[in-house]
């Protein structure tokens, strides 16, 4: 490259830095580089994706403008991305041709991208399953409340009051947490009037460590607190402090500016131990909706449903009353399974050119009736169980009380905690009015050794058992 073009490179950025500030400009412009300038072509340079889209989509006019004021012939910015080793250039290499256009609007056109998802281009989101709207969510008494309140999020416009925030909902593996985050954001992207985003928990921290690495994380920042609505999916899989940290500036940033959240885990803000307190405070705060179990009906009606999606594709396929009846009364797991098992009758009933039985049926999806698991047990229905059998409040069971009428209760709650859930000492005794996990320790082992000689107390423990088992 000509010593006059880096001259010439070096003012325009000179003059782009005057002209957005030197936050701004360091936070985008400090990592372009120029490659080359052809005919009415500038040919520039970002190491990542996520800034060339960035640029892309709020700063063409700025850097044409530069541009034009020291070569007043220019009418095109191509940027790309480039990698992270530079190509060697046969000195026989042609050139690429570059295509020259007299346009009157900008242009960065890009030449080195992967494909985009449905998402906001700038921060990429995780890829969206077209499947998955509330056009095909079967709704039951289970999931009315979120499905209501997802619907309430995806139909609302830019300007209009959050009217809660976050919306915060939880459930077992397969029971359609995915399945309404999704289609949250394929309602809210159709209009094309917000940014709504859909990341999952390992997308989120994938970004802001790619962020850190390649010392963009202010644009990070900024492009993250420019959506209208942020959809994080699987939020039990965030972990790292610092990206925790910043989950939690984000998640403060969106919603004091009116911006909305929606997020989904498999438990509720309390029993995420990973998190901050402060996150889980703020997580709380908002609309917290569990999403419970799949009843016989509902089951009943995803199956119907799984099997008109999949008559669109297969004319013939039909799966008898029976049978459907049959299915959803024995598998009783999550929607994953049911809609295997639909996948299992039409691949047996197509390749094998054979209609679906009812004996067909029992041999296809016998690894998918499952026996029923326990009840999931949580620490707060012990503590509330726990105190009504011995006459205190809850409170009582979480102060620091030292009387023997609540020393007792609160042992034996502690002792039931470690036994029944899977919740770690630490936790327990932060659930018990922030006591150390010794406290826990020294409670389990006293009931431990009271239970093994007192009939009385092992029967009230086994009781105690009982009714938060039932």
């Amino acid at each position: 490259m000509t010593n006059p073009e880096q001259d010439r490179w070096s003012r325009v950025k000179n003059r782009l830095r005057s002209n957005v500030g030197e936050d701004v400009y360091t936070s985008w412009f400090a990592r372009m580089d120029l490659e080359g300038v052809q005919d009415e072509s500038v040919r520039l340079s970002v190491p990542t994706r996520f800034l060339k889209s960035w640029i892309q989509a709020h700063y063409a006019e700025r850097v044409l403008s530069c541009w034009q004021a020291e070569m007043p012939e220019v009418h095109r910015i191509d940027l790309t991305v480039r990698s992270a080793v530079r190509p060697v250039v046969q000195a026989k290499e042609a050139p690429v041709p570059v295509e020259v256009r007299r346009a009157p609007a900008p242009e960065l056109r890009s030449t080195a991208t992967a494909p985009v998802s449905a998402n906001h281009d700038a921060l990429g989101g995780s890829p969206l399953d077209p499947r998955l709207t509330f056009a095909s969510f079967v709704v039951g008494r289970s999931n009315t409340l979120a499905h209501a309140a997802a619907r309430q999020v995806a139909e609302g416009r830019r300007g209009d009051p959050v009217m809660f925030n976050p919306l915060y909902i939880h459930a077992g593996v397969g029971l359609g947490k995915t399945h309404l985050l999704q289609a949250v954001t394929w309602a809210g992207n159709s209009g094309n009037e917000r940014k709504v985003l859909y990341l999952t928990a390992e997308k989120f921290m994938y970004g802001f460590v790619a962020a850190l690495k390649t010392q963009t994380a202010l644009a990070f920042k900024e492009a993250l607190r420019g959506i209208d609505v942020l959809v994080i999916d699987d939020l039990q899989f965030l972990q790292g402090k610092s990206t925790q940290a910043e989950f939690c500036h984000t998640l403060n940033a969106l919603i004091d500016a009116g911006r909305q959240v929606v997020i989904a885990a498999d438990r509720p803000p309390s029993d995420l131990e990973s998190l901050d307190d402060r996150v889980r405070s703020r997580l709380a705060g908002g609309l917290v909706v569990e999403m419970g179990s799949l009843g016989e009906e509902l089951r009943h009606g995803i199956l119907k449903s799984r099997v008109a999606a999949a008559r669109t594709h297969h004319a013939t396929f039909d799966v008898p009353e029976d049978v459907l009846q049959y299915l959803a009364r024995a598998i009783t797991h999550n929607g994953r399974d049911l809609e295997g098992a639909i996948n299992r009758l039409l691949a047996h009933s197509k390749l094998n050119n054979q209609p679906v039985t009812l004996e067909m049926a029992e041999r296809e999806v016998r690894d998918l009736i499952r026996p029923s698991e326990p009840k999931r047990i949580k620490i707060e229905d012990i503590q509330r169980v726990v105190a009504r059998q011995y006459n205190v409040s809850r409170s009582d069971l979480l102060s620091s009380r030292r009387t023997a009428n609540v020393v007792r209760p609160r042992q034996v709650a502690m002792y039931l905690a470690k036994t029944l859930t899977l919740r770690s000492l630490p936790e327990i005794g932060r659930r018990f009015g922030g006591r150390d996990h010794t406290t826990v320790l020294h409670a389990v082992r006293k009931i431990e050794a009271l239970v093994s000689r007192d009939n009385a107390l092992s029967e009230e423990v086994e009781s105690l058992k009982r009714q938060l088992q039932e």
